[in-house]
């Protein structure tokens, strides 16, 4: 049996009623831990892209591929393999800062371009985006000062556009 690994899909889906349980309930049907899962509207009226990062193994991801196109009012499914595509979340954080501490936290969010979007004599809400890792330097960083609160995304993520040269011939 093959060892279990992250996968990140992105699912176009109609969007109606009911759609993200069924997607969902497909995921956690197979066996999968769906570690994040991030919904929104896309360009195109009506639908929606469900971008899922999770846990299982290939020939299990193979089969919920499968199955998820089979699924009504799913458009299109895309697996993401490494380095295919750019993905990014966000990340609200609730700091502890005093007059004392926050010329330090503040340096830090300069480092990781962190936005400070609330300031209190007490504490600041903090706004950072990036990767995965980006997001998980940023926080072991800023967990000495104390995390009064956090809310965190999933992945949202979208294939890297081609190349003019893989675009030539191709219809």
């Amino acid at each position: 049996m093959t060892q279990p690994q992250k996968y990140t899909l992105s699912i176009l889906v109609e969007n109606k009623f009911g759609v993200l349980a069924r997607v969902a309930g497909m995921f956690s049907g197979r066996g999968f831990n769906i570690e994040t899962l991030n919904v929104g509207p896309v360009h195109q009226e009506g639908l929606s892209r469900i971008t899922a990062t999770i846990v299982g193994d290939q020939q299990s991801l193979d089969q919920a591929l499968k199955q998820c196109n089979k699924l009504i009012n799913v458009v299109e499914v895309e697996y993401f393999g490494p380095g295919v595509a750019v993905s990014r979340e966000l990340l609200l954080l609730r700091i502890q800062a005093d007059s004392a501490t926050r010329p330090e936290l503040m340096q830090i969010c300069d480092i990781f371009r962190a936005k400070v979007i609330d300031v209190t004599a007490e504490n600041v809400i903090v706004e950072v985006t990036g990767n995965a890792n980006k997001i998980a330097a940023f926080y072991d960083l800023v967990i000495p000062f104390g995390i009064l609160k956090m809310a965190r995304t999933g992945a949202v993520a979208l294939e890297r556009g081609r190349s003019p040269e893989k675009l030539v011939g191709a219809s």
